[in-house]
């Protein structure tokens, strides 16, 4: 996984990040193991995009703007999915697998960290994705 190196008032730290999920994460300082539970704030990053509704009162050529809120379920690290278990359409709950991407010889499930409907699968099996690209959009 991911290994980073922190100087702490002084004091320097190996950190690798051993398996990551929602709620979890196993980490290795100094090759000590711990198992560390991972607190979200209240309100995740959030982006809301103006999106055309019809309405009744007005032209075509004047669309009413409503605000719809997505969310975006990116990839912890670069590795492979190999399988994907939603679609379009599909209703979501935090912590529900949604694929299994491979990373290091290791099958790490993608969890949605958002609860709502997929509006985006932006990935297919067989697909090699890097860090922090976005692989589904929940709205």
């Amino acid at each position: 996984m991911k290994k980073y190196d922190f100087k702490i008032n002084g004091k320097e730290y190996k950190v690798e990040v051993k398996d990551f999920q929602v709620k979890s994460a196993k980490v290795e300082v100094n090759g000590k193991v711990f198992d560390v539970e991972i607190n979200y704030p209240e309100s995740a990053p959030q982006l809301t995009i103006p999106r055309p509704v019809p309405s009744g009162g007005k032209k075509e050529s004047e669309p009413e703007l409503k605000k719809v809120v997505v969310n975006s379920i990116k990839a912890p690290m670069p590795g492979l999915i190999i399988k994907i278990d939603v679609k379009v359409g599909d209703e979501v709950k935090i912590g529900q697998k949604i694929a299994v991407m491979e990373a290091m010889k290791m099958e790490n499930d993608i969890n949605s960290t958002f609860e709502g409907t997929v509006q985006e699968v932006n990935v297919k099996e067989g697909d090699n994705v890097q860090e922090n690209e976005s692989l589904f959009v929940i709205g």
